[in-house]
């Protein structure tokens, strides 16, 4: 075991004794991640998650422990890279208190090869979904499980050809906005006030400040969100039509369920849906909060943004066993790029099996 597996080790020791409760976790040889891509907030996000001392239950025994800083022309990239790496590289260093545990410093490297000899897994955290298939395609080949944040890619068959390397070296592999585990959007399937879902119309924001390469994430949020509240893949059709302040979406399953997307590009945005079910019609829950009850969505609970999604990611390094299956992600690229060709057709139906055919081959 090299020096830093042995600090990581009795940081993991140390822990135990002062919270017995998650004394097994914490015993177990910890998960090292590094984080490829610092201009991403998200990643900054989930290695507060993780490197906290105090995690318990599924965020326990993982930790960001080697970040590769990578620059592209994406919009302020350089700027936003500098930023959170200035934050990830001091948290949890100086203790609040005396008897705090401090965990180990995370290494800055200068190489992709530095990065996979010091850890087990990648989290690909970086905004410029053009270099995601080259990224993810060294770490798929070097045997790390990779966790893709939004986008996965920035075009359908970059999106398809990672799955592909994913599979030919029987390496995890998966990638998914936050929203879709939310509490309040993923809580609403199987929800008692609407019973098996039938339905959900959902509304969020649709960012045209973002680069011309990622024009398929701007509904990314919203999809993901919609697919976890229907709870299955399956869309046939997609018909898409757009003002300059909105874009409608409708899809289409294969068993007769129907889901509306509003994206927001102009006023206030927000994040909810309106959910039909066999037992009732409800609102959902806003971003970052829990289910509505008797109604009420609550707003003074527990903030929950991206904590859902990290627990995700810890299981899924810890098991190998990923949440959303590769073909899920690719039948949602493919709904956005149906989009995409619905609108420049004034709405018409677009198959989506058509699109997917089209890169499998």
């Amino acid at each position: 075991m090299n020096y830093s597996l042995r600090l990581l080790a009795c940081f993991a020791l140390a822990l135990s004794f002062c919270n017995a409760s998650f004394t097994d976790v914490r015993a177990a040889e910890p998960v090292r991640i590094g984080l490829l891509g610092m201009d991403n907030y998200q990643g900054i996000a989930y290695t507060h998650l993780f490197n906290n001392p105090a995690a318990e239950g599924d965020l326990a025994g993982v930790y960001v422990t080697a970040a590769y800083q990578v620059i592209s022309d994406y919009p302020e990239s350089a700027v936003l890279s500098a930023r959170w790496w200035d934050q990830a590289k001091t948290y949890y260093q100086k203790p609040r208190k005396p008897g705090d545990v401090v965990p180990p410093a995370i290494e800055e490297v200068k190489s992709l090869d530095e990065l996979f000899a010091k850890c087990d897994c990648v989290i690909l955290a970086g905004l410029d979904g053009r270099q995601h298939l080259e990224q993810a395609t060294a770490a798929l080949k070097a045997k790390k499980p990779v966790f893709i944040v939004r986008p996965c890619a920035s075009s359908l068959e970059d999106v398809a050809k990672i799955f592909a390397v994913a599979k030919e070296t029987g390496t995890p592999c998966w990638s998914s906005s936050q929203h879709r585990f939310v509490p309040g959007f993923s809580g609403m399937r199987n929800h008692p006030e609407v019973g098996n879902v039938l339905g959900v119309d959902i509304y969020g924001g649709y960012d045209l400040k973002h680069a011309d390469s990622d024009s398929l994430i701007l509904p990314l949020h919203s999809i993901e969100a919609l697919y976890a509240m229907i709870g299955s893949a399956g869309v046939e059709t997609v018909a898409c039509t757009e003002t300059p302040s909105t874009v409608t979406a409708t899809l289409f399953w294969k068993d007769g369920r129907i889901g509306t997307y509003r994206g927001i590009r102009e006023g206030k945005v927000k994040y909810s849906a309106t959910v039909f079910g066999d037992a009732g019609v409800s609102t959902s829950g806003v971003y970052g909060h829990g289910v509505p009850v008797k109604g009420i969505v609550p707003t003074n609970d527990k903030y929950m943004g991206y904590e859902g999604i990290a627990c995700e990611i810890a299981k899924a390094f810890k098991t190998g066993k990923v949440p959303v299956q590769p073909e899920e992600t690719l039948e949602i690229f493919a709904v956005c790029e149906a989009m995409k060709r619905s609108a420049a057709q004034n709405g018409a139906k677009i198959p989506v099996a058509s699109i997917l055919e089209a890169v499998r081959k």
